[in-house]
């Protein structure tokens, strides 16, 4: 498979110099742009689903008439990160060592 280049982007030096700042021992410049490339690109696709997710939840409730108040659900997904939360301590504390 061939491959493809990306636009070339000017910029300030001082954003080169910014984002070579970032850079971790071994990264290039190139290789860093590309991961930022994919990383915005799938994180685009992530909130279109979401959003697509959402429109058809609402297109259905209109259909079918059913609504929930907001107050019960947040409640309710609380409760359950609580619970998240605390499993993950108690799990933690387990795999603690004794000193």
């Amino acid at each position: 498979m061939k491959t493809a280049q990306l636009p070339p982007v000017r910029v300030e030096p001082s954003v080169r110099d910014e984002i070579e700042s970032t850079l971790r021992e071994g990264e290039s410049l190139s290789e860093f742009v590309l991961a930022a490339a994919l990383e915005a690109s799938r994180r685009r696709k992530a909130q279109e689903a979401f959003l697509a997710r959402g429109r058809a939840s609402m297109a259905r409730a209109r259909e079918t008439g059913e609504f929930y108040a907001v107050e019960p659900v947040l409640n309710e997904m609380q409760d359950r990160m609580r619970a998240r939360v605390e499993a993950l301590r108690q799990a933690a504390a387990a795999t603690q060592r004794p000193k």
